[in-house]
């Protein structure tokens, strides 16, 4: 790959070459295409998600002492536009594991992006705890069955005599409770962070 994509941090992105704006234009957008493509399966989607992380990119400009330093932060920036969009777009709302695309990307990350990652991960983490607490106690303890200890469906509906499609119904329930109140104190988070 070439080094094209340092002209993004350029004093004034508008003052290259309209050819060559286009040549780091098309280079970003290969570098970041396969990975949010792989999220959201969605050509579209994934194109506007590529122009509205080139229009960040090109008006935050930090420094990096090496390409590599550079491309990761550009990831990143991708990453983190499509985990918002995800948010804001029930169509994705059930796509979970979008951290594990990128993960390999933020380690390489060793910047204040990644203990802003950390902490957020962190703080997430407690929320959850928190939820855990505000749900009806049998769903609760279906959940401490499931994940903490590991048992089966079928062993958390002998435990506790009941059907098998119970014990699952009332693990979706518990789950989707959880989510709805995470996204409701995330996505309200995330707004006020672009602020």
């Amino acid at each position: 790959m070439s080094n094209r994509l340092q002209l993004l941090l350029a004093a004034d992105f508008n003052e290259i070459s309209e050819p060559m704006q286009e040549e780091v234009y098309y280079e970003f957008y290969d570098l970041v295409y396969g990975q949010i493509m792989y999220v959201l399966r969605d050509h579209a989607a994934v194109e506007d998600i590529i122009q509205e992380s080139f229009i960040k990119v090109i008006t935050s400009k930090p420094v990096f002492d090496n390409i590599n330093k550079l491309k990761a932060w550009l990831r990143v920036v991708s990453k983190n536009t499509t985990m918002n969009y995800l948010r804001k777009n029930k169509k994705y709302r059930n796509q979970v594991d979008v951290d594990r695309v990128f993960i390999s990307e933020e380690e390489l990350v060793a910047s204040s992006t990644n203990v802003e990652h950390q902490v957020e991960s962190k703080m997430m983490e407690e929320s959850i705890k928190k939820y855990l607490e505000q749900l009806k106690p049998e769903y609760r303890l279906l959940i401490e069955y499931r994940w903490k200890h590991g048992l089966t469906y079928k062993e958390i509906a002998e435990l506790l005599n009941t059907r098998e499609d119970i014990v699952k119904q009332r693990l979706f329930r518990a789950r989707e409770s959880v989510k709805k109140m995470l996204y409701r104190e995330w996505g309200v988070m995330d707004e006020q962070r672009k602020i």
